[in-house]
């Protein structure tokens, strides 16, 4: 992630094991990477829960990274992150990564919700989410991105296989 933001598509993508699409090395995304690579420097606990690289299954292309904001926090809530590189979005690979990260909260004991915070003008993440049993619980300010709106699901309702949006991604399949 630290190669990442210092902009070095080429060692970032050698460092992955996968060909990097130049998104990754974007504005916004050396932000995030810095950002989350300083969060697993202060508690590398924190690595296995932080964001990848999501590869489109069977044919490997990145087709953008997502994650955890963190591990689960002391109510046992874990917020989700993703993001499509641009030319693979309304592919159906936001869904795909969304059901992908859902599965792996379901499957931590310690996790008794997962949350989304979307901005309210952001309709492909809001139409992303719908299918998949969230509810709305309030707002928040995100310093970076303004108004969000949050959303939660709880986690047993992911282990009881009660999401609506499960089995709706079409052929698109990410694995992370």
């Amino acid at each position: 992630m630290r190669v990442l933001a210092d902009g070095d598509l080429v060692g970032g993508s050698a460092e992955a094991g996968v060909a990097l699409d130049e998104y990754f090395v974007s504005d916004r995304a050396r932000w995030i990477f810095g950002y989350r690579a300083e969060q697993i420097a202060k508690d590398p606990s924190a690595a296995p829960w932080i964001t990848r690289a999501a590869v489109s299954e069977p044919d490997g292309t990145v087709v953008g990274d997502a994650g955890f904001h963190g591990p689960p926090d002391e109510a046992g809530t874990v917020e989700v992150g993703y993001t499509v590189v641009p030319r693979y979005r309304r592919q159906g690979y936001a869904r795909a990564m969304l059901a992908a990260l859902l599965a792996r909260a379901a499957d931590e004991p310690g996790v008794r919700a997962v949350r989304a915070s979307v901005r309210p003008d952001n309709t492909a993440s809001l139409a992303t989410i719908a299918g998949f049993g969230f509810t709305r619980v309030g707002e928040q300010t995100d310093e970076r991105d303004g108004l969000e709106i949050v959303f939660e699901v709880p986690a047993d309702a992911i282990r009881a296989g009660q999401l609506h949006g499960r089995g709706e991604q079409g052929e698109r399949s990410a694995g992370l």
